[in-house]
């Protein structure tokens, strides 16, 4: 019984820390300027704050703003060289956002 208790209780542990992981996530692409920024850095590859910031017709400190969550949503990656940053698309983590991983846990499992 107590293995049972043990297993049902990493089990929710694992599950909280998986829907906050989507929830940042989530959070990040629930914005329009954010899908914006994430749509140019699919079409034009790396790019730095300078590249975007006329592309998004955004001022500095708020293209920043927007970069920050979405780096800390992992849905972006930030590459510095020298006193430069690129930023790119994280395919890997933008892929897992419809990936069976997720789709998973809100599907009947009779279904």
């Amino acid at each position: 019984m107590k293995n049972v208790v043990n297993k049902m209780k990493e089990q929710e542990a694992y599950l909280e820390q998986l829907f906050e992981k989507y929830e940042i996530k989530f959070k990040a692409v629930a914005d329009k300027q954010r899908l914006q920024i994430m749509h140019v850095l699919t079409t034009n590859g790396s790019m730095s704050v300078g590249d975007l910031m006329p592309k998004m017709d955004m001022a500095q400190s708020k293209l920043s703003y927007h970069l920050k969550i979405l780096l800390d949503a992992d849905l972006i990656l930030k590459e510095t060289q020298g006193t430069w940053s690129y930023y790119s698309i994280n395919i890997n983590s933008v892929n897992h956002l419809l990936s069976e991983e997720l789709c998973c846990l809100f599907r009947p499992a009779n279904k």
